[in-house]
């Protein structure tokens, strides 16, 4: 789950690191007085949508006076702002955090995410700024990554190498470490993925500042974390992939003519992997999660019948002990009776109650084409959009 800018960096001033003053507001009267309540000559009104790369697409704006942040938000409010993260679909801009400038001697990007590798934590830091991911991939050797454990156990020189790559020394490089430290305690203590700070701003008087931070917690921990699980913003959210959330599927859009049905993440993206190896294009990627009842899985199978660029149907299902194979295959019969659609539908079905599962699919008024692995259905399936088949 990601966090707003603004929830973000409430929660990072929970653990001393430093930000902006500042407030979010919903409305162009709101900004003035906020604007004046800041009494900061500089301030920047500043769209709150779930993308980066907001300032060259218009989303963040300078402005010298209170009257001038009121023009700024009533230029944002309501607006569909499109970044290179956002796709040509945008965010609708419904509210913009109102913050004091301040003046920065230097910009580093500093990042906590976890290490799928080792499964431990990496510190990232580099020079920051815009356009941080342009400079990284032409040259990976700017961004210095350091390993640390979720105890916060690392290398004792890893740090003091990382300050000296960075040309901090002294009073800079202990507060510099303090901040990682803060970031590190805020990461373990939120159950977060990911923790980005771009710019960290080293003011003047030798403080770091967090300008821009991003947040994003581990949506299977929110359990845990019932007041962080609240602040959500369902409003961000496709509401065809919320709608999914509320029956048990997990569900993002995409733009190809292939819909796929799969019951698991992993499996879900590598077949999302393999139509591409193939020369297809999915239409969504789609996990039925193991709570997912017939009717729920009929639901989400309806939301992919239901995007008339689709041309097939894949169907990849492992079946196992929580969701058998039977099951989906259900959803499936009850989905195309309830849209009455007609859609070619390729499908690998093996696992538990895989016999039963054929048996009720026998039973199905639908085109179908049975595979007896995933390479094989997914190859059909290419073939058929692609009307090779």
């Amino acid at each position: 789950m990601e966090l707003h800018e603004f929830q973000a960096k409430s929660l990072l001033s929970r653990y001393a690191i430093a930000c902006p003053d500042g407030r979010v507001v919903v409305t162009a009267d709101e900004a003035e007085t906020a604007a004046r309540d800041c009494g900061a000559r500089a301030l920047f009104v500043k769209a709150q949508v779930h993308a980066g790369d907001r300032a060259p697409a218009g989303g963040v704006i300078a402005t010298a006076s209170a009257a001038e942040a009121r023009v700024a938000t009533a230029q944002l409010l309501g607006r569909k702002l499109v970044t290179a993260q956002t796709g040509r679909r945008g965010r609708m801009v419904k509210r913009v955090l109102v913050e004091a400038g301040v003046a920065a001697v230097r910009e580093f990007y500093v990042a906590m995410r976890v290490d799928a590798l080792s499964g431990g934590l990496a510190l990232l830091a580099g020079a920051g700024g815009t356009g941080i991911e342009a400079r990284a991939a032409a040259s990976p050797s700017a961004i210095e990554t350091v390993p640390f454990s979720l105890a916060g156990a690392r290398n004792a020189g890893d740090t003091t190498k990382l300050c000296e790559g960075l040309g901090l020394s002294g009073d800079a490089a202990n507060r510099f470490r303090a901040v990682i430290d803060n970031i590190h305690r805020a990461f373990v203590d939120n159950d977060a993925s990911l923790i980005e700070i771009n710019p960290l701003a080293l003011t003047g008087s030798g403080d770091f500042v967090a300008l821009d931070a991003k947040l994003v917690l581990d949506d299977n921990a929110l359990f845990r974390h019932p007041e962080l699980a609240a602040l959500r913003d369902d409003d961000d959210i496709d509401e065809v992939e919320l709608e999914a959330q509320r029956h048990q599927i997990n569900f993002v859009q995409m733009d190809g003519d292939i819909g796929v049905v799969v019951n698991g993440a992993g499996l879900g993206l590598a077949t999302l992997d393999m139509i591409r190896t193939a020369g297809g294009s999915p239409a969504n990627f789609m996990d039925i999660r193991t709570t997912a009842k017939s009717l729920d899985i009929a639901h989400g199978i309806g939301l992919v019948l239901d995007k008339p660029q689709i041309k097939v149907l894949l169907v990849n299902v492992f079946g196992g002990g929580m969701q058998p194979c039977d099951t989906i295959i259900e959803g499936l019969g009850i989905a195309f009776r309830r849209k009455g659609r007609r859609l070619p539908v390729v499908l690998r079905v093996t696992g538990n109650n895989e016999a039963l599962a054929r048996l009720r699919l026998a039973n199905f008024d639908m085109p179908k084409i049975e595979c007896s692995d995933m390479w094989q259905a997914v190859e059909r399936a290419v073939a058929v959009a692609r009307g090779r088949l």
